[in-house]
C-alpha cells in the first residue's frame, strides 16, 4: 500500500507568465465576486467616500486614464483595508461639444442651420447613439488592469434624475442672486459655433504664425497730416475698429520719417522698433494723456454712425504696455475683454446697445461688412490687408510667431467676441473659493498653493450656457420682452407649470412646453434655447449621481464632502475648479477633503502621445506582453505621482518584472519549495504560526520581521498622507533587503541544514514576512499578491478566499527592534563596500580572501559589526575580520574634496573659496566633521554629504590593502589569497556551474540525483580534494564519470570551459528502475487503439541489436507490438515529425509518439515503460511489451 503524505504542499511553477496568471486571478475575482463581496463584508462600517470625475466614452483609455484609474483604485483599496465601505461608482460625461463635434464631422454639419434643417431631435438621437459606443470597452480595459468599479450602479450625465439635479443646482445659485444673463467677451469657437468658459480656452495653446500689420489713422484736422500708428495680429477684427488706446503716463512721440516725410506718433519706448535709426528725427516728446481726445478717420466706414457716441477718438488706459507693437492699441470692444472695458469706461459703447459684431456663428463675416460678407475671418486677412494697402492705411506688413489658443476639442484657432451668455457670479466669491481650498489637502501642495491658489485669485464670472443641443437645457422660462422670468428646479414642478407628463428633460422633449405668465394678459413664457457647459454638470456630479435633494439625501449627507478625489494636474483649471466653485456657492465648503493631482504621460520621445503618430504602445498590448501589476508599478513608481510628466518607456514596465515582480516570485517560490522539502524530510506537518515568529532568537529574523513591521508603519504613515511617491520605493526597495539578503543569506537555515526547530524558525519568519508583504502590496499589485496568498492561505487559519478580503494590520510593536535594524543597516554598508572592492580588482566573491578591516570612530558602530561578524566574513567570503577605532594603524589618511554639482549650484560665487577651504582641511578636521556631520566653512554650513572624502595609505597598506568607503565608514579588504583560497575558489566555481545546470534541468532541491564529472589537470585536482566540500554545497552525490549505473538515467549532461580546462558535467537521476544497457525509446500511441486484445498503449522498442535499427523496421515494430497499422506518424515530445533513423536515434532514451493528427498534450518519459533485464555479454532482455504483457523475445 502507498505511503500516504503528511501533508500535499502545492506546487509553486518554477517560471510565471504573469499576463497569464493575471487572467487566471480576474476569473477567481469573477467567479467569487470578490469586489461586490468586499463591499457586503465592510456594510455598515464608516464610509470612505470617492468622487470619480467622469470621462467621456466617445474614445477608449488611454495611458492618462489608467495613471489616474490606477491612483484612484489604491487609494480605495487601502481605504478598505483600513476597515472602510468604500463605494466606487463609475460615472460617463455624456453631454457637450466632445459628442457633438463628432456628430458634425460624420454628418458634414457646418452650422446651426443644418442642425435646424435636420432638427434637434434627430440630431440629438445621432449623438445618443454614439455617447455609448465604448462602454464595453472601458469595463473590459478597467478590469484587465485591476481597477475595482462599479459599472452597473454607474452615473451617467444623460440620465433625465442625473440633469434633473442639475436644475436644482442652478435653481438654488439662481435663488442666491448668482445668475445673471450678459454680453461678456469670452473665447469662442467658430468651429463648435459655441462660447468656451474661461478655463477651457487655456487648454489647448500653440505657437502658430500670424500676419501683423502697422495701420496708419490719419488724425482729423492735423496741420501735418500727422497719423497714429496701430499695431494687430489680427486684421479681421480692423473693420469693427471703434477707437484707438495710449498709456496716460509714458511718454509718446511726434517723428519724422525721414524716407517718406510722413509724421507718425508712436510710444517713445517703441520707435526704434519701428523706424530704422538713421531713418526718423523726433519732433516732440509727451505724455499719452495729451493725445486723449484726438480723432481720426475711420478705418474702414462700416460704423461710422457710431461716431456720435465717442467712437474713433484717442482713448486712455493703464493696460498699454511698452514689450510690443506701437505702444496705440486699436480698440474692437466686441473683440477684445480690455477693448471692451476700457470703450465702456469712455462711453464709447454701453452695456445695452447691439454690439458691434459682423459675424455670424461660424465666424463669417456679415452685414454691413460687405467687401467681405461670407469670408471666415481667418481667410478674409489677405483681403482685409489688400484694401488696407489700396486705401494707403497700410504702414508695415509682417508675421509673428506666437502662442496663441486653440479650441482643446476642434483644435482650430478661438477667437474673442461678445456673446449673450448666462452667467454664474465668482469675481464676487474669490475669498471664499480660496478659504475653501485652504481647508482641503493636496498632494502634490504646491498645485493647490501655486497653480491652483493663482487661479482662484483671479477667478472670472463663470459663463455656463453653450448655444449647442446636446445637453441639459438650461431651466430658464422668459418672457418675450424678459420682464418674467421662471426657473424650473425639478421635473415635478415643469409637470405641474405646463399640465404636461414628462419623461425626458432634452431639448427635443421640453423646448416646445410653455409655462403661463403669472401677469393676466401676457403670453406665455417660452424656454431659453442654450443648454449647460458640461463642465456644469461634471462639477454637480456630487450632488446629482445621488439624485440629491430628491432621493438620497442621508447617504449624499454621509459621503460629502468626499474624503477623496484624483484627477491629472490639467483639472486644476477644469473639474477640480468647477466643484469648489459649485459647492462653495452652495455650501460654503470645498466638495472634498483630500486631492491627488497626477502629471501626465507623454510620449517616450517627450512629445504628447499621438494615435496618428503612433508614438507610444497600446496599453492592452503592455499589459498582454507584461501584466496589469507592472504597468500599475510602473506608473505610480514615476514623476506623475508628484504632477510631473512621465515620458512613458515600455521597457520601464519590463524593468518593473525584473527588479521587483521576479525577486518577490523567487522569494516566495523559494519558500514554497523549501516548507515542501521540511514536511518531506521530516514527515511532519507545516503550518504558519504567529506566535512561534516572536520567539526566533536569529540575529537575521529579529532583523527582517523588525524592519517588516517598521515598513508597514512606515506605509501607514505616508498612505495617511497620500504619499503614494514615497510609499511604492518604499515597498519595492523592500523586496530588494528582503531577496538580497534575508533569504540569499539564510538559505541554508531555510533548507533544514541548522537542524529541525531552526528550518522551521527560518521558514515561519520568511512566511511571516511574506505573509505581510502580500497584504501591503495588495492595492498596488492586486494580481500578484493574490496569487501568492491563494498558495500561502493553505498554510494558516486565514479564512478569506481572497487577500483583498484581509485588513491590513497594525504594526506589532513588539516585534521593532530599532538597534538590529541600525546594525544590519551598517552591516549591509560594510559589505556592500566590500563587495565594490572585490568588483573593483575584478576578484569574485567566490574566491576567499584573507582578511577585512573595519575601520569607525564610533565604539557603538564597531560593537554593531562585531555582533554581525559571521555574516560579514560569508557575505564577502573573506577569513578573518578585523576592527579598529585608529586608522593610522594601516597607515590610511583622509582628505576631502566638494560634491561639484551640490555645492557649487549652492554657493554660487563663493564656491572657489569654498573649494579651496575644503581641499586644505587636514586629517582630524576631517575626521571632526565626520563626527559632527556639517563643517563651516568660510561662513557656509556644508554637510558631509555635499564632500567627497578620498582616503589615501601608505605604500605597505596599498600592496596589501584595497580601501574604500562611504563617508562614514572606512573598509580595507586583503587582497593577496593563498593557494588554498584559489583552489576553494574553483571548487566554488565547480559547485555554480553544477547548480546552473540542475536549473536548466528544471529540478528542485527535494529531486534525488548524483553528479558525474570529468575534467582535467588543475580542475580534476581541486575537485579530487575538495570532493566533500563540493558534496556538502550540491547535496548529492559527485563523482567521477566511470562510477556512473546503468540504472541511473541521465538528465541532462553538459561540457564547460574553467581555466582553460575542460569540465564535463553530468547528472543523473536516482532509480530502482532497470535501465536497457542498448539505445532505446518509449513508444505511446496518442491517438490510435490497439487491437487483438491489447489494451496498453506504451510499449518500448530497442533501437540497437546486432545492428541499428531502421526507421522502416521500427514502424514495422511499432505496428506488431500494438497490432495497429501502418498509416500513422512519428513523433517527438516536441512534436516535431521522426521521419528518418538519424531523427530517430536522436530521441534515444526518451518517448516517441505515434498518432494520426497533431497533439498538444505530448509528455516526455525518461524511464522505460516496460520491465527490462540485463545479461552481462549478451544485451537486454525485454520482460513485457507492451507495458504489462509479458514477452519472451532475445535481443
Amino acid at each position: 500500500m502507498a505511503e500516504k503524505k503528511v501533508q500535499q504542499i502545492q506546487r509553486v511553477p518554477e517560471t510565471i507568465d504573469f499576463p497569464k496568471e493575471e487572467e487566471r486571478i480576474l476569473t477567481l475575482w469573477k467567479q467569487l465576486d470578490v469586489f461586490h463581496t468586499c463591499l457586503k463584508q465592510s456594510k455598515g462600517k464608516p464610509r470612505y467616500s470617492f468622487y470619480d470625475g467622469p470621462p467621456f466614452a466617445t474614445g477608449l483609455p488611454h495611458y492618462g486614464h489608467i495613471l489616474a484609474g490606477t491612483i484612484k483604485d489604491v487609494v480605495t483599496r487601502y481605504a478598505h483595508q483600513q476597515g472602510f465601505y468604500v463605494e466606487r461608482r463609475f460615472g460617463w460625461d455624456c453631454h457637450g461639444l466632445p459628442v457633438e463635434f463628432e456628430i458634425d464631422k460624420t454628418l458634414g454639419i457646418k452650422g446651426p442651420e443644418d442642425v435646424m434643417k435636420m432638427g434637434i431631435d434627430k440630431y440629438n438621437a445621432e449623438c445618443r447613439k454614439i455617447v455609448t459606443r465604448y462602454v464595453n470597452e472601458w469595463e473590459v480595459i478597467m478590469g484587465r488592469i485591476g481597477r475595482w468599479i462599479d459599472f452597473k450602479n454607474d452615473y451617467k450625465t444623460l440620465y433625465p434624475w442625473f440633469m434633473e439635479s442639475i436644475w436644482w443646482v442652478f435653481s438654488e445659485l439662481y435663488k442666491k442672486g448668482l445668475v445673471y444673463q450678459g454680453n461678456k467677451i469670452m473665447p469662442y469657437s467658430t468651429a463648435c459655433n459655441t462660447p468656451l468658459s474661461n478655463f477651457e480656452s487655456g487648454q489647448n495653446y500653440k505657437d502658430v504664425v500670424d500676419p501683423s500689420v502697422t495701420v496708419k489713422l490719419p488724425i482729423v484736422g492735423d496741420k501735418d497730416g500727422a497719423c497714429l500708428l496701430v499695431w494687430t495680429t489680427t486684421p479681421w477684427t480692423l473693420p469693427s475698429n471703434l477707437g484707438a488706446c495710449v498709456h496716460p503716463v509714458h511718454n509718446y512721440v511726434r517723428l519724422k520719417q525721414k524716407s517718406s516725410g510722413g509724421v507718425y506718433i508712436v510710444m517713445e519706448a517703441r520707435a526704434e522698433h519701428i523706424f530704422a535709426a538713421d531713418d526718423y528725427e523726433i519732433l516732440s516728446t509727451f505724455p499719452g494723456a495729451q493725445l486723449k481726445g484726438l480723432q481720426y478717420t475711420p478705418i474702414f466706414e462700416y460704423f461710422t454712425e457710431m461716431k456720435t457716441k465717442g467712437a474713433f477718438f484717442v482713448l486712455v488706459d493703464e493696460y498699454v504696455t511698452q514689450e510690443s507693437g506701437t505702444g496705440i492699441v486699436h480698440q474692437a470692444p466686441y473683440f477684445g475683454e480690455d477693448d471692451y472695458r476700457v470703450c465702456l469706461a469712455h462711453g464709447v459703447i454701453s452695456r445695452d446697445q447691439e454690439p458691434v459684431c459682423p459675424l455670424d456663428a461660424s465666424g463669417k463675416f456679415t452685414k454691413p461688412v460687405l467687401d467681405f460678407e461670407g469670408q471666415y475671418i481667418k481667410d478674409a486677412d489677405k483681403n482685409i490687408i489688400a484694401a488696407l494697402k489700396a486705401n494707403d492705411r497700410l504702414f508695415h506688413q509682417g508675421q509673428v510667431k506666437h502662442s496663441y489658443p486653440f479650441c482643446w476639442r476642434s483644435d482650430t484657432p478661438l477667437i474673442y467676441k461678445a456673446v449673450p451668455s448666462w452667467f454664474i457670479r465668482v469675481e464676487h466669491m474669490t475669498d471664499k473659493l480660496q478659504e475653501a481650498s485652504a481647508a482641503t489637502y493636496w498632494v502634490p501642495d504646491f498645485v493647490k498653493e501655486k497653480r491652483f491658489g493663482n487661479w482662484l485669485k483671479e477667478a472670472r464670472d463663470w459663463a455656463v450656457s453653450r448655444n449647442r443641443y446636446w445637453g441639459t437645457p438650461i431651466p430658464i422660462w422668459i418672457s418675450a420682452s424678459g420682464d418674467e422670468i421662471r426657473v424650473v428646479s425639478s421635473i415635478a414642478e415643469l409637470e405641474e407649470l405646463t399640465g404636461t407628463k414628462i419623461t425626458d428633460i432634452h431639448r427635443e422633449s421640453i423646448d416646445h412646453l410653455e409655462i403661463p405668465s403669472r401677469i393676466a394678459g401676457n403670453a406665455p413664457l417660452k424656454r431659453i434655447s442654450e443648454v449647460f457647459d458640461c463642465w456644469f454638470e461634471s462639477g454637480s456630479m456630487p450632488y446629482a449621481q445621488q439624485h440629491y435633494p430628491f432621493e438620497h439625501v442621508k447617504e449624499f449627507e454621509e459621503a460629502f464632502p468626499a474624503d477623496f478625489i484624483a484627477e491629472g494636474i490639467d483639472q486644476t483649471r477644469g473639474w477640480f475648479y468647477t466643484l469648489l466653485v459649485i459647492s462653495t456657492a452652495l455650501f460654503g465648503k470645498a466638495p472634498f477633503k483630500n486631492l491627488i493631482a497626477n502629471g501626465l504621460v507623454l510620449a517616450g520621445d517627450g512629445q504628447k502621445m499621438s494615435k496618428r503618430k503612433k508614438n507610444y504602445p497600446d496599453p492592452l498590448e503592455v499589459v498582454n506582453k507584461y501584466g496589469a501589476d507592472a504597468l500599475r508599478l510602473y506608473l505610480i513608481n514615476s514623476p506623475v505621482v508628484r504632477a510631473e510628466n512621465l515620458r512613458f518607456k515600455e521597457e520601464g514596465v519590463r524593468d518593473i518584472i525584473k527588479d521587483v515582480f521576479l525577486p518577490w516570485y523567487n522569494a516566495f517560490r523559494f519558500l514554497m519549495q523549501n516548507i515542501e522539502s521540511y514536511v518531506q524530510d521530516n514527515g511532519i506537518p507545516f503550518k504558519y504560526s504567529e506566535k512561534q515568529v516572536s520567539s526566533s532568537s536569529n540575529i537575521m529574523d529579529r532583523w527582517i520581521l523588525s524592519f517588516t513591521q517598521s515598513l508597514l508603519e512606515y506605509v501607514r504613515k505616508e498612505m495617511a498622507l497620500y504619499h503614494l511617491y514615497n510609499v511604492v520605493p518604499r515597498l519595492t526597495k523592500y523586496i530588494d533587503y528582503l531577496t538580497n539578503w534575508y533569504v540569499r543569506m539564510n538559505r541554508k537555515r531555510l533548507k533544514g541544514e541548522g537542524g529541525l526547530e531552526d528550518s522551521k524558525q527560518a521558514l515561519m519568519t520568511l512566511f511571516n514576512v511574506l505573509f505581510n508583504i502580500v497584504k501591503m502590496m495588495a492595492p498596488f499589485a492586486p494580481f500578484l499578491a493574490d496569487n501568492m496568498y491563494q498558495y500561502l492561505k493553505k498554510l494558516t487559519d486565514s479564512e478569506g478566499d481572497s487577500v483583498h478580503y484581509l485588513m491590513l494590520p497594525e504594526a506589532d510593536q513588539s516585534l521593532i527592534n530599532v538597534d538590529i535594524e541600525r546594525a544590519v543597516s551598517r552591516m549591509q554598508s560594510i559589505i556592500e563596500l566590500g563587495r565594490v572592492i572585490r568588483d573593483r580588482k575584478t576578484i569574485p566573491i567566490k574566491y576567499p580572501l584573507p582578511d577585512v578591516v573595519i575601520i569607525h570612530q564610533d565604539d557603538k558602530y564597531i560593537e554593531d559589526v562585531v555582533s554581525l561578524e559571521q555574516y560579514i566574513l560569508s557575505e564577502l567570503n573573506v577569513r578573518k575580520l578585523t576592527t579598529t577605532t585608529d586608522k593610522s594603524k594601516y597607515g590610511v589618511t583622509l582628505r576631502a574634496e566638494p560634491d561639484h554639482k551640490t555645492l557649487g549650484l549652492r554657493l554660487k560665487n563663493d564656491f572657489k573659496k569654498v573649494t579651496a577651504a575644503i581641499k586644505a582641511l587636514n586629517d582630524a578636521e576631517i575626521n571632526e566633521t565626520v563626527t559632527k556631520g556639517f563643517r563651516m566653512i568660510e561662513g557656509h554650513r556644508v554637510e558631509i554629504g555635499e564632500l567627497r572624502l578620498i582616503f589615501k595609505s601608505d605604500e605597505v597598506t596599498s600592496t596589501k590593502y584595497e580601501v574604500h568607503s562611504d563617508n562614514d565608514v572606512l573598509v580595507l579588504l586583503d587582497v593577496t589569497p593563498d593557494q588554498s583560497m584559489l583552489d576553494e575558489g574553483i571548487a566554488r566555481e565547480i559547485i555554480n556551474r553544477i547548480q546552473k545546470l540542475r536549473k536548466k534541468a528544471h529540478l528542485v532541491p527535494t529531486d534525488e540525483i548524483v553528479v558525474y564529472y570529468k575534467t582535467e589537470n588543475e580542475i580534476e585536482r581541486v575537485s579530487n580534494e575538495y570532493n566533500g566540500f563540493i558534496e556538502e554545497a550540491i547535496k548529492a552525490p559527485f563523482k567521477v564519470t566511470t562510477a556512473r549505473r546503468p540504472e541511473d538515467s541521465l538528465i541532462l549532461e553538459e561540457t564547460q570551459k574553467l581555466k582553460d580546462c575542460n569540465l564535463h558535467i553530468v547528472l543523473t537521476k536516482i532509480s530502482n528502475v532497470t535501465t536497457p544497457t542498448v539505445k532505446w525509446v518509449n513508444v505511446q500511441l496518442v491517438d490510435l487503439v490497439p487491437r487483438y486484445g491489447i489494451t496498453s498503449t506504451k510499449g518500448l522498442v530497442l533501437l540497437e541489436g546486432k545492428k541499428p535499427i531502421t526507421h522502416e523496421q521500427f514502424v514495422k515494430e511499432v505496428c506488431t507490438i500494438f497490432g495497429v497499422p501502418v498509416g500513422f506518424e512519428l513523433v517527438s515530445a516536441s512534436g516535431s515529425k521522426i521521419t528518418n533513423s538519424k531523427e530517430l536515434f536522436a530521441c534515444s532514451g526518451k518517448t516517441v509518439f505515434a498518432l494520426k493528427q497533431a497533439s498538444a498534450k505530448l509528455v516526455d518519459y525518461s524511464e522505460p515503460f516496460c520491465k527490462v533485464k540485463n545479461i552481462p555479454g549478451k544485451g537486454t532482455f525485454i520482460l513485457e511489451n507492451p507495458a504489462g504483457v509479458p514477452r519472451k523475445t532475445n535481443y
